[in-house]
Formats: C-alpha cells, structure tokens, sequence
C-alpha cells in the first residue's frame, strides 16, 4: 500500500500549491515551504522541527500536520505518525489523506479491518482519490485471501474453489510486493 502520493517530496509540492479544504495563512505556507526545503537537502531533522515550532504558533493547521506526519512516516516514526494522522482525522473528519495515510500504517501492521474502515471513509469522503481506491483493492484483496484460506481449510466442508481461489490471491498479492519494472 502507498501513502496518498508516491514521494514525499512531491506530495509537500502538492500540498503547498492545493487548495483543498486546507486553508493555509501566508505564513504558514512560508514554513511548510521551508520545512520542505529542508527535507529535499537532506536535513530531516531540521524539517521537522520546522514544522513543530510553526504548529506551535497554529496548532489547528491541518496542512503543516499532514505534512509534519508524513515525515514521520518517511522517517520511521511510525507510531507518532499514526497519532497525528488519528488526530487529524478527529479533528478535520472530511480530509480523505488523512484516512488513507493511517490505513497504511494500518495495513502494514496487519490490522487490515480497521485500514479497510480507514480506506472506505476516505474513498467516501473523496470518490475519485486514486490512491486510496487502489489502496482498498489491496486490502480487499487481503480479505480475499483470509476468507479463502478458512473456506480452503482441509475438513469435511473445504472448498476445492477456495483453494484455487486463495492461490490466485495470493499471487496477486505476491506481484503486489513486487517492485514495477
């Protein structure tokens, strides 16, 4: 599963230049385009803590907050990323990135009914966000799998299908794995 844009660095271009439901004061914008600026010379650290000293003077900007956990995410910090994202997603309920960006943390972690109710909100708040819907397929197709490997379960009610069923899921979660060529 992919967060709502492939790089990080695009995705701080994006949220600089969209307009959105993400209202961002001028200076704001000047601090998310320094912390940007930071992250792209290889100053992480710095970055972040651009963002936390600009969150500090505007707790509520929604913008600075999904950036700063996205970062996060980058850098491995994936339980404060999950926290913000989770705040975020109280605080701003009809922004679809947020939802989409902690149902990948969801996923990756194995908690793949709570990334699908993560990925259905989003995909109902914003029908036409790409990653998201194709973030859905991929864990509808973990479900896939899950319900076919208990029909599989050799016994007196297996399913010759769902054997079937559950190799060809399983090798298109495979190919999901594998890096495009």
């Amino acid at each position: 599963m992919k967060s709502c844009h492939p790089a990080l660095p695009r995705l701080l271009a994006l949220l600089l230049a969209a307009g959105l439901a993400w209202s961002t004061p001028a200076l704001a914008a000047g601090e998310l385009e320094k912390a940007q600026q930071q992250w792209l010379q290889g100053h992480q650290a710095e970055a972040k803590k651009t963002l936390e000293t600009a969150l500090v003077e505007d707790p509520n900007n929604a913008r600075m907050r999904f950036a700063l956990a996205l970062m996060r995410m980058e850098s491995g910090e994936t339980a404060q990323a999950e926290t913000q994202l989770r705040r975020l997603t109280e605080d701003f309920p009809d922004l679809a990135d947020p939802f989409n960006n902690l149902a990948v943390i969801l996923a990756a972690r194995g908690d793949i009914d709570a990334a699908q109710e993560a990925l259905q909100r989003a995909v109902s708040l914003q029908p036409e966000h790409v990653q998201a819907q194709e973030n859905l397929g991929d864990v509808l197709l973990q479900l896939a799998a899950r319900a076919y490997a208990v029909a599989a379960k050799p016994g007196p009610q297996s399913s010759v299908n769902a054997s079937l069923k559950l190799r060809r899921t399983q090798e298109l979660l495979r190919g999901l794995n594998t890096p495009a060529r």
